[in-house]
């Protein structure tokens, strides 16, 4: 009777309210789940950073990864990219393998003489090892290039500063301060942080007292002044062997009219250099045979004259500079015996 409502019809069963309450449980079932998956993808998005909280860290290209946990370096290194560690126990920090650019400004030192100067900016380019991270990072921490870079290049500079004068420094040698800076740092690294490469050191011209400068300006001004003087006669002296050049070049040109022509002008050239050395040597000769043939009593009791003469003219003609006897001996000095 209970079972039927009235009118017969059969009543509803009394589970309706399970029902509901199971359906509820599946709801915050749900609900669970979803907040769960928010609240991990909140952390990894969130906390997706180089922090000591990140679950999820990302290496830049150029970099490694390396890690401490408990304050201990892991030799774990990492390559570029996403990775994944423990929050709060594991610390991760990125480091350039790449090279990289350190500028120090305002360097100042003194010379051997005591003038005060000062390097306004300096560039050093270097270059970490992958394979020497660990080992680099374990001796001197993720500061190792405040003591090899910026500390050790300040102490190279006023060691070499005070070495030199200052016309050494600011013009004599000024070119060679970045190879020698390069130099003895790289010794240095070679030596205590092999891992370290030195690839450049760029230096700029260091800033001097005003009243020296202009000094130094005056002395380059006058140097400027006789560097001109000197190409100016390098170029006088290069026109002046043009025309001997132009010979020259005619007559190694291959055109057969060119080779007669130059041919010639060279024979015009030598018969007129022949003409004078006769003329001057026959002026010689006058001029010293004459004398003699007026005090002809030297010769007096000689049976071969013009021989004797010949020697004498020979000896006259090697001290006036014409080294050639034979010109002498062939001369006809009968007419002055």
């Amino acid at each position: 009777m209970d079972s039927q409502g009235p009118g017969g019809a059969p009543r509803p069963p009394q589970g309706g309210g399970i029902r509901g309450g199971v359906g509820g449980g599946d709801t915050f079932s749900i609900l669970t789940v979803m907040l769960a998956f928010i609240t991990i993808g909140a952390m990894i998005l969130v906390l997706a950073s180089n922090s000591t909280f990140s679950i999820l860290h990302q290496v830049p290209e150029g970099h490694v990864g390396v890690y401490w946990r408990g304050g201990a370096l892991l030799k774990t290194i990492t390559d570029p990219g996403f990775h994944m560690m423990m929050p709060l126990i594991t610390q991760f920090e990125p480091i350039q393998v790449t090279p990289q650019t350190y500028q120090l400004e305002d360097i100042p030192c003194g010379t051997k003489g005591g003038v005060m100067i000062n390097f306004e900016k300096l560039e050093v380019v270097t270059h970490l090892c992958k394979d020497y991270v660990y080992e680099t990072l374990l001796n001197y921490g993720v500061q190792y290039d405040k003591t090899w870079i910026y500390d050790k290049i300040r102490r190279e500079i006023n060691q070499l500063c005070s070495a030199q004068s200052l016309q050494q420094v600011y013009i004599d040698k000024f070119d060679q301060i970045g190879e020698r800076m390069k130099e003895a740092l790289q010794m240095d690294c070679t030596s205590y942080a092999p891992g370290i490469e030195i690839l450049s050191v760029h230096v700029t011209q260091p800033t001097i007292p005003q009243s020296i400068r202009r000094n130094f300006e005056n002395m380059e001004e006058e140097h400027t002044k006789v560097l001109m003087a000197v190409e100016k006669q390098k170029v006088a002296e290069k026109e002046a062997g043009t025309p001997k050049k132009i010979v020259l070049a005619d007559t190694e040109d291959s055109s057969p009219v060119n080779k007669i022509r130059s041919a010639k002008m060279q024979e015009e050239i030598d018969n007129q250099r022949y003409l004078a050395r006769e003329k001057s040597l026959a002026d010689a000769v006058d001029s010293f045979v004459r004398p003699i043939h007026r005090r002809r009593e030297i010769f007096k009791g000689t049976e071969n004259r013009p021989i004797r003469l010949t020697c004498i003219l020979g000896k006259y003609l090697l001290k006036a500079g014409e080294r050639n006897q034979s010109t002498a001996k062939s001369l006809d000095l009968s007419k002055y015996i």
